[in-house]
């Protein structure tokens, strides 16, 4: 009998990326917006700027004092929501090719991301 991998074909398509400006749509954190600071696509994660704060209790070393650390722990991309950068208002995004190249776009005005 054969057995059921668990890996994928393929990265799944997210529609944020590093560096990108989103808000929290559901969530504690619900109305918050910060800057994506790393993106996990294989869990379908993303580590967000003052979102999701978590408390570490880190034992002392010969490098680091010991104490309680502030840190931002992973969100659900599916309650993160792209800001549009011109606008600065939530938007859904779509993908287009222009001029031979693949880009992102807002779905509500339309703006290049």
């Amino acid at each position: 009998m054969a057995t059921k991998s668990n890996t994928k074909r393929h990265k799944p398509k997210l529609h944020i990326r590093t560096g990108d400006t989103v808000m929290v749509i559901a969530g504690d954190d619900k109305g918050k917006t910060g800057t994506v600071l790393q993106v996990f696509p294989d869990q379908m994660r993303a580590i967000v700027e003052d979102v999701n704060i978590v408390y570490k209790h880190v034992k002392a070393t010969a490098e680091q004092e010991g104490g309680i650390q502030q840190m931002p722990a992973p969100i659900h991309v599916s309650n993160l929501m792209l800001l549009d950068p011109k606008t600065g208002e939530p938007t859904r995004i779509g993908r287009r090719m222009e001029n031979g190249v693949r880009v992102r776009y807002s779905k509500k005005t339309g703006n290049i991301i």
